[in-house]
C-alpha cells in the first residue's frame, strides 16, 4: 500500500522593494536544492496585493517565511531566512516523517478493518451459501426417497391388474368362439379389479411426475367423506389372488355401522396396499392375514392389520418406519422401509397415527388411527 504524501508548504511573504525579486529567486533556488524525499511548495505572496492574508498572519516584517504543514506552522523573519530554513529543515523532515508514519498507521487500521468486514461478509456469504446448498441437497434426496416409495408402490396394483387380465384371458375359449368360461359375476369382478388397479396406477404416476418437478415435496390430500369398510374390502378383493398362491386365510371384521373418515381415499389406499401386501408377503404358507376395524372413541377410527409371519424385534420396531431402514431379513428385498415410511407421512398428513404391536415368531399386527367426520346441518365437520 503507498504511503500519504505529507504536504509542506513554504509562504514567502514579500513587498514591492527592488530587492525583492533577489530574495525569492536565492530562497527558491535554495528550496528547490535541499534533500527532501517530498519537495516543499514554495508560495509568493506580495502583501501589497493580498493585505488580507498578511493581516491573517499577523506579519510585522518582510519578508518573512511561514511554514505551514499538519504538525504545525513556523514563522521565519529577518535577512538570514536561508540560514533559518537550514538550521529547521532537519526538524521539519523530522516531523513529516513522523505525520506519515501516523498517516500509514492509520491507512493500515482503516485497510484492516476494511479487510476484517469483507472477509466478515465473504464468511457469512460462504455460510449462507453452504446452508442453500445443504438444503438443496436435502431437498434432491428427499424427492428421490419420495420417487423411490412411489415406484416401490406401483408394484401392488401392477401385478394385481396384470393377474386380473391374464385369468380373464385365459377364463376365454378359442374353440367357443372366445366365450369366457367364468360365470359373469366373475368376470365383472376380475373387470372391476382390473380397472380400480389401472385407476390406482394413474394416480401413481401422476404424483411420479409432480414429485419430480416439485422443489418442495409434500404430500398432496384431497380429503373427502371415505367409507373405510368399502376401501378395505375392494383392496382385499384385489389380493385374493395372492392370498390363494400362498394358500392363506384372509378375514375382514369390520362392523358394518363403522362411521366414516375424512380422508383422501388414495392415499389411505395406498397405507391399506402396503400394510396388507407386507401382511401376506411375511406370513407363511396356510398362514392367517386379518384386517379388523375399531371405534375406539368419536374422534377416531383404527385400522389394524394382522399377520402370522415373524414378527419384528422389539428394538426395531420404531426404526422400520425410518425412510432407509432395513431389517436383517429385508436386505435382499423390498420389504419393510420404503412403503413404511411413505404410510408414516400419509398417516400423519392426516392428523392420525400409525404403530406396530409384534411378538418374535408370533406375528405382527401394524395399526393406524384416522379422524372420524361427523355431519351436521348437511355440512362436514372434524370432530375435535
Amino acid at each position: 500500500m503507498p504511503s500519504l504524501e505529507v504536504p509542506l508548504k513554504l509562504l514567502l511573504f514579500i513587498d514591492k522593494r527592488p530587492s525583492s525579486a533577489e530574495q525569492v529567486r536565492q530562497i527558491r533556488q535554495h528550496v528547490e536544492g535541499l534533500d527532501s524525499e517530498t519537495a516543499p511548495v514554495l508560495e509568493v505572496v506580495d502583501v501589497t496585493e493580498q493585505p488580507y492574508l498578511a493581516e491573517h498572519f499577523r506579519l510585522v516584517v518582510t519578508p518573512t517565511l511561514i511554514k505551514i504543514s499538519k504538525v504545525g506552522r513556523q514563522t521565519l523573519t529577518g535577512s538570514d531566512i536561508i540560514s533559518q530554513i537550514d538550521y529547521w529543515w532537519s526538524r521539519w523532515q523530522a516531523e513529516i516523517t513522523n505525520e506519515k508514519a501516523i498517516l500509514d498507521e492509520r491507512l493500515l487500521d482503516d485497510a484492516s478493518i476494511a479487510q476484517s468486514t469483507e472477509i466478515i461478509h465473504l464468511s457469512d456469504e460462504i455460510f449462507r451459501l453452504t446452508q442453500l446448498n445443504a438444503e438443496a441437497n436435502a431437498k434432491l434426496e428427499f424427492k428421490d426417497r419420495i420417487i423411490a416409495m412411489l415406484a416401490h408402490d406401483l408394484r401392488n396394483p401392477l401385478t394385481a391388474a396384470s393377474i386380473a387380465i391374464e385369468t380373464l384371458e385365459m377364463g376365454y375359449d378359442p374353440d367357443q368362439e372366445r366365450r369366457s368360461r367364468f360365470r359373469p359375476e366373475l368376470t365383472v369382478q376380475l373387470l372391476r379389479n382390473a380397472k380400480t388397479q389401472i385407476r390406482s396406477i394413474d394416480r401413481m404416476i401422476t404424483d411420479i411426475l409432480q414429485a419430480a418437478h416439485r422443489t418442495s415435496v409434500e404430500l398432496q390430500i384431497f380429503p373427502r367423506d371415505l367409507d373405510l369398510y368399502e376401501l378395505c374390502r375392494e383392496v382385499v378383493d384385489s389380493m385374493l389372488t395372492k392370498v390363494k398362491t400362498k394358500e392363506q386365510l384372509i378375514s375382514l371384521d369390520m362392523p358394518h355401522d363403522l362411521p366414516h373418515v375424512h380422508a383422501d381415499i388414495n392415499q389411505v389406499r395406498r397405507v391399506i396396499v402396503n400394510l396388507l401386501d407386507n401382511a401376506i408377503k411375511y406370513t407363511p404358507m396356510g398362514g392367517k392375514v386379518m384386517i379388523t376395524a375399531l371405534h375406539r372413541t368419536t374422534q377416531k377410527v383404527q385400522i389394524s392389520i394382522q399377520d402370522t409371519g415373524p414378527g419384528i424385534p422389539a428394538d426395531k420396531q420404531v426404526r422400520i418406519f425410518e425412510e432407509s431402514f432395513r431389517l436383517q431379513r429385508d436386505q435382499s428385498q423390498d420389504g419393510y422401509g420404503l412403503g413404511l415410511a411413505l404410510c408414516l407421512r400419509i398417516v400423519r398428513a392426516h392428523y392420525g397415527q400409525i404403530w406396530v404391536d409384534s411378538v418374535p415368531q408370533q406375528g405382527s399386527t401394524f395399526h393406524f388411527t384416522l379422524p372420524v367426520y361427523k355431519q351436521t346441518n348437511n355440512r362436514p365437520r372434524l370432530v375435535e
